[in-house]
């Protein structure tokens, strides 16, 4: 039987042990007086409103100047901050992207949010609307970085401020990575693939930057309150409504308060709401972590979260199973109102 002092002794190892190898060390990001390079609507809207309040330089980006112009009169009428607006098309990184980023350049925290979602069946969307999606929901975060970290690490290093890369993702990209395929039906298969690969573009430039003063947040909002996910309703799969309506829904202005919290802070997973913080907690992986808190609850609490996800696994498939079914039964219904019209035109 193990002496009680060896227990002891084995307890503080498994508490102090998590704080040894966090890394990257705590990090304190300052939004004021700082330019904040962002969206204009939804998520990026609300965001670049409170970064403004604490006093940030704004600078938004969209393709249409009517709704540049829009979030402009917005940001202004509410804090009283001049807006700089940028007409981008994040897809063009030699004409469009790089050109407006070295006019504005040095960016203080980076905020790439923007976003396409088209949801539909894998096996009945159009390849060139996934595609399309891929371009401006991936490639288009990675001309934005791209053409803005030289400037970020160059000002980093002048002031010895932090400075931030923040990547907006979706609670879906989390659920993904648990890789199961009920995900498909969750996220309408593109849409879900380019917020996992924005997780890994996150991950691997997260340790490429660590060095610099380059702080990198991954944010993980759910279904959110935004003109964005009105249009996605409108052509979402009955199933996938079922299913996502198991995470809730959340303001913008909250979920932008979640985010900017988690810029100023240097945390690098940045969930919104409880099941954002479980599934953070069951993907956390190889992810880094610079809170001992977040290490130790990971730690201690893999296992378990491992059991919660087995049943959100279970309601996922009986979800699944019901609407099936359901589905089957009206059509059994129709058919079998229908023979005996059949059977008289046959007559």
């Amino acid at each position: 039987m193990a002496s009680p002092c060896l227990l002891v002794l084995l307890l503080i190892l498994i508490l102090l042990l998590p704080l040894l190898l966090l890394w990257p060390r705590p990090a304190k990001v300052q939004l004021k007086d700082r330019h904040v390079f962002g969206g204009s609507s939804g998520i990026g809207l609300a965001m670049a409103l409170q970064a403004a309040s604490e006093g940030a330089r704004i600078s938004i980006l969209a393709r249409s100047h009517a709704k540049l112009e829009s979030a402009r009169d917005a940001i202004l009428q509410a804090t009283g901050s001049g807006v700089t607006i940028l007409s981008v098309d994040v897809q063009d990184f030699r004409w469009s992207v790089s050109q407006v980023i070295g006019e504005i350049s040095p960016i203080d925290v980076l905020v790439a949010n923007h976003g396409i979602f088209l949801p539909q069946e894998l096996e009945l969307q159009d390849l060139e609307e996934i595609r399309f999606q891929v371009e401006v929901n991936l490639m288009g975060t990675f001309h934005l970085i791209k053409a803005a970290m030289p400037g970020m690490k160059q000002n980093a290093k002048n002031t010895g401020l932090q400075a931030s890369i923040t990547i907006m993702s979706s609670q879906a990209g989390q659920v993904l990575k648990l890789r199961n395929f009920v995900c498909s039906l969750w996220v309408f298969m593109d849409m879900g693939h380019t917020p996992r690969a924005s997780m890994g573009l996150a991950e691997a430039l997260r340790h490429e930057v660590v060095l610099d003063n380059i702080n990198v947040s991954l944010i993980f909002p759910p279904n959110t309150d935004t003109p964005g996910l009105a249009e996605e309703h409108k052509r979402r799969p009955e199933l996938t409504n079922m299913i996502a309506a198991s995470s809730g829904c959340m303001k913008a202005d909250e979920v932008a308060a979640k985010a900017l919290n988690g810029i100023k802070t240097g945390t690098f997973i940045v969930p919104c709401n409880f099941e954002g913080v479980m599934l953070a907690i069951a993907t956390a992986g190889f992810s880094p972590q610079n809170s001992y808190i977040g290490a130790f609850v990971e730690v201690i609490g893999a296992g378990f979260m491992r059991f919660v996800g087995l049943c959100f696994q279970w309601n996922w498939f009986r979800i699944i199973e019901k609407f099936y079914a359901e589905k089957n039964s009206k059509f059994d219904i129709l058919l079998l109102n229908h023979i005996p019209s059949l059977l008289k035109c046959k007559a």
